[in-house]
């Protein structure tokens, strides 16, 4: 019997639908040639565009979707002039994240052997690590109501025992998963600023006494600032990263440049429950309608998509899947014939999908 899988489709804005359209082919196809799986999309409209619109950014018909659902794929979000009455950015995404509590923001950062990357690295090494963001407290906590007098600004950083302990029982989990696979060194590193901080200190805390129920496992810790320099001196000695919110957006955009961009930059944010599988990017509305966005990152996401429901559901085709569309990317751009122009490359976003789909059935 072939077990049924609903994902709910957020579109997106600006290259947003130019992205996901070819991602979705791609994951019908493998959907259709398998046995062991079958996958329905259920579009679920929302985003800048929808707001100027409809004045609803996320309409709870949608939300509604979204939770329905077994995962959730969703595309670049945002348009830059279009904003709600304060002023603030339309971020659906963010809006998710918080309703579903997905915690875990999960940032992959892979540069195999014969890749562009900004960095000298030694022929010998690939980068292969995995950074954790905590996506639903930290310093967004409260993003968009913090105090601001004549003289003052204030945000509160908040720390919970309950979000920390899932944070960290999640990322040992995915070093166990990683070591098992062959991928990881089953090596956890937590990220903070203990020194300085005692809501850092909090957080370390909860970190060890999680590591401690893991002897199987390495278990170190490093402070944000020492972190940024060692993922540009050693990025190669990195497994399993887990941190803050803040600090894991920063890190994140770090470990983009590492790999060329953001154009290569997947993520998912995940829950006990729900997941989200988005590119890193937004929405690029200067080359939308152009042909010209790169559709790695998207599809990186869906491959993503594919291995945590393989995982969830104990289905070992999708994770196969997954995985083998995880390597068409790294592939093709390892290959360097078929780059987009944001890569050095003159490849058009259909001649790029279409070539990860010709690797995917080369595999």
């Amino acid at each position: 019997m072939t077990n049924k899988y609903n994902v709910a489709v957020f579109h997106g804005d600006g290259i947003g639908p130019e992205i996901m359209g070819p991602t979705v082919n791609i994951l019908a196809k493998m959907s259709d040639a398998s046995s062991d799986y079958d996958l329905t999309f259920i579009d679920a409209p929302a985003g800048a565009a929808h707001y100027a619109e409809t004045g609803e950014s996320l309409p709870e018909s949608s939300m509604e979707t979204a939770r329905a659902a077994d995962a959730i794929l969703l595309s670049a979000m945002g348009l830059p002039d279009v904003r709600y009455d304060d002023g603030t950015e339309i971020s659906p995404q963010i809006d998710l994240r918080k309703a579903l509590t997905l915690f875990a923001g999960v940032r992959p950062v892979t540069v195999r052997k014969g890749q562009r990357t900004p960095l000298n690295m030694p022929q010998d090494k690939e980068i292969d690590f995995v950074l954790i963001r905590e996506s639903t407290e930290g310093l967004f906590y409260t993003q968009g109501r913090g105090e601001v007098t004549k003289d003052e600004a204030r945000e509160t950083l908040l720390i919970t025992r309950d979000i920390s302990e899932k944070l960290f029982r999640f990322a040992f989990d995915l070093a166990h998963t990683r070591k098992k696979s062959g991928r990881g060194k089953g090596k956890v590193t937590c990220i903070d600023k203990a020194n300085v901080f005692r809501a850092f200190a909090f957080f370390r805390e909860m970190f060890d006494a999680e590591a401690a129920k893991h002897a199987d496992l390495i278990s170190d810790h490093a402070y944000v600032d020492a972190t940024a320099l060692w993922m540009v001196q050693k990025p190669w000695d990195f497994d399993v990263m887990v941190t803050e919110n803040m600090f894991g957006d920063i890190l994140s955009d770090l470990g983009a440049g590492l790999m060329g961009g953001l154009g290569l930059a997947p993520s998912a944010d995940i829950g006990l429950e729900h997941a989200v599988f988005q590119p890193c990017h937004g929405s690029a509305p200067d080359i939308a309608g152009k042909g010209l966005a790169n559709p790695f990152a998207m599809i990186l996401s869906a491959a993503m998509m594919l291995d945590w429901l393989g995982i969830k559901h104990d289905n070992a085709a999708m994770r196969q899947d997954g995985t083998r569309l995880r390597e068409a990317v790294e592939d093709v751009v390892a290959s360097g014939d078929v780059l987009t122009r944001d890569l050095g490359g003159s490849a058009s976003t259909k001649v790029a999908a279409s070539a990860v789909l010709e690797a995917v059935i080369a595999k």
